[in-house]
């Protein structure tokens, strides 16, 4: 094992696991938690190593993920939401914004979010329309998380056929509506959803542009990341109940994630979801009628996966997750 991965399982072990029915009984991840983060350098998991990142290859990036999402889900997904913006960064061309924000994001000083509503195919949700000096954005990015956890947010927007995607500022203003979301699983990540209302944002942070159907074509081998997410649930899972054929399958599932394709990812991700929950389920019988107290991880887990059936999804991966619950 990497020292990487190792001090990843360290952290998720000694630290996320044993506060994860607290942090989840939190309304956000407390600080210190992704704080140790930050001073683990994971937070630059994607960036450049010139500017103090990781630049991790895709295995131990994906081991990462479902690591720390073993110990807390909650943490793990703001943190998770962080990377896109740090890619994009480190991608861009827009004269000073590299410079300035790739370094302190890499290292955790400033920790962002998304809002991808414009990414999605079908009528725009969020708009965005030149001024000058920048952009106006209006509309509605339904799902943001770590709200309350984080500084800035890439914020993607459509442009006609084009998607648009800027670092504004992670704060509520006149122009952005904040609604709170409570979720049943992972609802200490701050989920909200934001409403924006010719919201400006300045030209040196538009972070960079790209073709709606370039975006669509390049969809399917974004489906891997979050399916980390479930393997971490269903590995805690599995290690508290134990047994070789729970590990077994959880390998398996694993490795069709690891070598999927555009056509077979969706599958995956679908079985990946549903056996999270039978792990879930399998604890739950396993720990019997105390399993379901307030103060005992199998409850938590339960809804952890059962938030994961439909967090990051695609028409193809639900009508994948059907067939998988209801044709067996």
């Amino acid at each position: 094992m990497s020292s990487i991965l190792q001090r990843a399982r360290a952290i998720a072990d000694d630290v996320l696991f044993p506060a994860a029915l607290a942090t989840d009984a939190s309304d956000l991840v407390p600080l210190p938690s992704l704080d140790l983060l930050a001073r683990e350098g994971f937070y630059g998991m994607d960036g450049p190593v010139e500017a103090g990142g990781l630049d991790l290859d895709e295995a131990t990036r994906q081991a990462v993920i479902e690591t720390l999402a073993s110990g807390c889900l909650s943490t793990t997904f703001i943190w998770i939401q962080h990377h896109s913006g740090v890619r994009a960064v480190a991608g861009s061309h827009t004269p000073g914004l590299r410079e300035t924000w790739l370094a302190p994001m890499c290292r955790g000083e400033v920790r962002g979010g998304i809002a991808r509503a414009g990414e999605i195919p079908g009528p725009p949700r969020l708009r965005a329309e030149r001024r000058a000096g920048g952009l106006i954005v209006n509309g509605e990015a339904q799902w943001v998380t770590g709200w309350g956890r984080i500084d800035v947010l890439l914020l993607a927007a459509r442009e006609g056929e084009t998607v648009v995607r800027a670092l504004m500022d992670a704060a509520e203003a006149p122009t952005v509506e904040v609604e709170r979301l409570r979720l049943v699983g992972a609802d200490a990540s701050g989920t909200c959803t934001l409403r924006f209302r010719d919201h400006p944002i300045p030209a040196e942070r538009i972070v960079e542009e790209e073709p709606l159907a370039a975006v669509s074509a390049r969809d399917p081998m974004t489906l891997r990341t979050n399916g980390s997410l479930a393997l971490g649930v269903a590995d805690r899972c599995c290690a508290l109940v134990g047994g070789e054929a729970l590990e077994a399958e959880l390998a398996q599932v694993r490795r069709a994630l690891d070598e999927g394709t555009p056509a077979t990812l969706p599958a995956a991700r679908a079985h990946a979801s549903a056996f999270a929950v039978r792990a879930a389920t399998a604890l739950i019988v396993h720990d019997g009628g105390r399993a379901i107290l307030a103060d005992h991880d199998a409850q938590r887990l339960a809804r952890e996966a059962l938030f994961l059936l439909v967090f990051g999804s695609r028409s193809s991966i639900r009508d994948a997750l059907l067939r998988d619950l209801t044709e067996r």
